[in-house]
């Protein structure tokens, strides 16, 4: 079983999921005035169906969530899972829900 790690790299405005050391998936945000827009995620070919960009997502929600900023799911697999899992959506400012 390979080893799966999470990180966030904020100077990349990025979080990784990485096997083993090797980078399989990513979600893309832009930052400002208190709120963290995703603009992409993406999950190697090899590695999709597994669940990882699921993981991913949720990952870096909760840690959005935690550092006290706001949601903006321009990507629509962050908006997918926003909308699958209704705990996240206070994270979207109300004007901003659809």
């Amino acid at each position: 079983m390979p080893e799966k790690t999470i990180v966030h790299l904020p100077d990349q405005s990025r979080y990784e999921l990485r096997l083993d050391g090797d980078v399989v998936g990513v979600a893309d945000y832009r930052q400002e005035d208190g709120v963290r827009a995703f603009t992409h995620t993406e999950t190697d070919r090899e590695h999709r169906g597994q669940g990882l960009a699921a993981e991913l997502v949720e990952f870096a929600l909760r840690d959005t969530e935690e550092a006290g900023l706001r949601v903006l799911p321009y990507c629509w697999y962050v908006r997918d899972q926003i909308a699958a899992n209704p705990r996240y959506r206070h994270l979207v400012p109300e004007r901003d829900r659809g």
